[in-house]
């Protein structure tokens, strides 16, 4: 038996103002952003070269959901970008205003650095260190 994680769901407050942080300044691709109904939309955005897994962008649809914009894990990193080379993307996202709220470190399992996204969602940029390519 084969399984693997498709998408995860993040819960946004703007369709476009998502697509727009995660294609320019992530340097995400647009996967696909299919109307449903006049208030929901199928988008899915993934990092590039991704195979296995993307994000469903997924607006807010009641005050609820509205209140986990920007904070899905109670304050942990919620997601990890992995990369081939952790000073092209760390600088290039500094570069295009991302907020880095715990600066560049070394460990044994790799390079990170921790980022919020648009609405404060934290994230792992980390480079794995070659013993560890599998985490």
């Amino acid at each position: 038996m084969k399984q693997r994680i498709a998408h995860i769901a993040l819960v946004v407050k703007d369709y476009d103002e998502a697509i727009d942080f995660y294609t320019k300044k992530l340097d995400f691709d647009l996967l696909e952003d299919t109307k449903i109904d006049e208030k929901k939309r199928w988008v899915m955005v993934a990092p590039p070269g991704a195979k296995e897994c993307c994000l469903l962008l997924a607006k807010a649809a009641n005050e609820k959901q509205s209140k986990s914009i920007g904070n899905q894990t109670g304050g942990r990193v919620f997601l990890f970008l992995f990369t081939d080379d952790f000073w092209r993307d760390y600088n290039k996202m500094v570069d295009r205003n991302i907020n880095f709220v715990r600066p560049p470190t070394e460990y044994e399992y790799g390079r990170v650095a921790v980022f919020e996204d648009l609405y404060g969602n934290l994230w792992d940029l980390l480079e794995p260190s070659e013993n560890n390519k599998s985490r």
